[in-house]
């Protein structure tokens, strides 16, 4: 990998304008009393945006959709409607994670990364189809090298125009959370059942059916590690489109809100590419999974709610929103008296970030040809 990939992405670490920062939520708990955990949150928030007062705009909730050709191997739960079924009921306001985004003030949309059948045209969703979903990945790669550097570059372009700085990212589909499992397994060496056991209560029987097909697919892609190569072995068109997104949000400075297990392997494999992709993002969960927590594990992170959800991706993120508003007003809206105060620390010289990633930057990846 390039020098050239990782300055694209600026880390947030800036000791002066921590310490400012810190000063200032001190001055706050001196008046109000503790802030708790919003404190390191509205840290972290001026941190990624290299201000005092970090302020939002146009916040966009995005929901990638795909299906998997693992599904053909028999994934599906009585539980588990259709892909297709999911974002009609996406769109329509079917679901409650529809409702929480409108009336939090997110922008929803759903995009077509792969699905298996064709949709009408709505204003909420994006046509941006690689295949009509990827292949088994236990009989061959899920999808060619070729197709997830296009599923990236897809993602890059989105992420480019989208409105606003911040981008809460989920993924859906049948098949998702085994394909991202073994993504996140692979790239960290992290037994696959950890991140395949949902609680004590899993049916025994569903586990053992879920290991013989991820375990069939981690041998047949024994020998794979490089990162995007790792990608197209076990697919996912919604996972390398957020990979796309997240590497554009972070070069811009924005806050990336990272709900599920779909996203987690985004994550990973954008942070293989660009390290400092990690310092723009919170995490939000919608389901109680425990290979969630597990997923969670590898970053060192945890989920800025905890409210037992078992929900489709994207609900936690909604209803997390909020507090990550309410965390950036304690820096930005309570007033120091009568000043408004400053917007940088004395001293700090201009940190804009670079350019970053989009459509046309000349970004290498690893495994790219």
């Amino acid at each position: 990998m390039s020098s050239l990939n990782r300055s694209l992405i600026a880390p947030t670490s800036n000791p002066l304008l921590e310490r400012a920062l810190a000063e200032k939520l001190k001055r706050r708990c001196d008046v109000m009393g503790s802030l708790g955990e919003l404190a390191p949150v509205a840290l972290r928030l001026g941190l990624m945006q290299n201000t005092l007062k970090p302020r939002f705009r146009d916040a966009q909730l995005v929901v990638f959709a795909s299906d998997h050709g693992l599904a053909v191997d028999g994934l599906q739960t009585p539980q588990r409607r259709q892909t297709h079924e999911q974002v009609l009921q996406l769109m329509t306001g079917q679901l409650p994670v529809s409702v929480f985004a409108r009336i939090h003030g997110l922008e929803l949309s759903v995009i077509d990364c792969g699905l298996a059948s064709e949709l009408a045209p709505h204003d909420r969703l994006v046509p941006r189809k690689i295949a009509h979903g990827t292949r088994n990945a236990r009989v061959g790669n899920a999808m060619s090298l070729d197709q997830a550097h296009a599923a990236i570059r897809a993602g890059m372009e989105i992420g480019d125009a989208l409105r606003g700085n911040i981008v809460a990212c989920a993924g859906i589909g049948l098949g998702s959370h085994e394909a991202a499992a073994l993504v996140l397994s692979r790239l960290t060496l992290t037994p696959v059942r950890e991140l395949m056991v949902a609680g004590p209560q899993m049916d025994s029987e569903l586990l053992a059916h879920l290991m013989i097909v991820t375990l069939g697919a981690q041998g047949r892609h024994r020998e794979v590690t490089d990162p995007v190569e790792v990608l197209a072995a076990f697919g996912g068109f919604e996972t390398a489109m957020m990979v796309g997104v997240m590497l554009v949000a972070a070069s811009k400075r924005h806050l990336i809100m990272v709900d599920g297990i779909a996203a987690c392997a985004a994550l990973m494999v954008a942070s293989r590419i660009a390290a400092s992709v990690t310092d723009y993002v919170v995490f939000c969960r919608s389901q109680t999974h425990r290979g969630l927590d597990q997923a969670f594990n590898l970053f060192n992170a945890s989920a800025l709610l905890e409210l037992g959800l078992d929900s489709i991706d994207g609900t936690g993120a909604c209803l997390s929103w909020p507090l990550v508003r309410s965390a950036a007003a304690l820096l930005t809206e309570v007033a120091d008296g009568e000043d408004p105060g400053p917007s940088r620390p004395q001293g700090m010289a201009d940190g804009s970030s670079p350019s970053g990633f989009g459509p046309d930057a000349p970004v290498s990846v690893p495994g790219a040809p």
